[in-house]
């Protein structure tokens, strides 16, 4: 089974991904980690992505779709992929989608951890003061939270037109938001 996480930063996705990873032995693809793997590898691709990075550029679709498809394999052979940071676009999701077909495989269910912003954004604030933690600083995450809203709101429609689309309440406890995923799991 392949998902999808779709969930702003501090949403929660990682300690859902990470859940599923331990109970349904399932790999977590998570683009942030792979092209941090990628650049300290010393592969070819691996160097390219290193001088994008290094540049302070954005790494190219072309790119992350070659990390995706070269993770596939491991992924399918532990029964299924939590794409997790990607797709964040239409051409990624269509590219996704292009991709998995040609192995005959497909997105299955898109899992939506539904937050309220402004509540999100109290408890990285308090989550801030008390850790300090870089990446929630208050203001960069508004950035950060605005950034997501605006590149994953058209993909919501795309996966709700396919009936792949699920929502989650995100501001449940961690076991609430666990029990929702599971039943989506077992309604797909």
């Amino acid at each position: 089974m392949n998902i999808i996480l779709f969930g702003p930063p501090a949403a929660g996705k990682g300690t859902q991904a990470k859940r599923l990873v331990s109970r349904r032995g399932m790999v977590q693809l998570s683009t942030g980690d792979m092209l941090r793997a990628a650049r300290s590898s010393g592969s070819e691709l691996g160097k390219k992505v290193a001088a994008i990075m290094d540049a302070g550029s954005l790494v190219s679709d072309e790119i992350v779709i070659a990390l995706i498809e070269e993770a596939l394999p491991a992924a399918e052979a532990a029964g299924g992929a939590i794409f997790d940071g990607f797709p964040r676009t239409i051409a990624q999701a269509e590219a996704l989608d292009d991709m998995l077909a040609r192995r005959g495989s497909r997105i299955d269910l898109v899992l939506r951890l539904r937050v309220d912003d402004a509540k999100l954004l109290d408890r990285v604030a308090k989550r801030f003061a008390e850790e300090g933690r870089a990446d929630d600083n208050p203001e960069s995450f508004k950035v950060r939270l605005s950034a997501y809203n605006a590149q994953t709101a058209p993909l919501l429609p795309h996966y709700l037109a396919q009936g792949k689309l699920v929502e989650v309440d995100g501001m449940a406890t961690i076991d609430e938001v666990a029990a929702g995923i599971d039943a989506a799991l077992a309604a797909a």
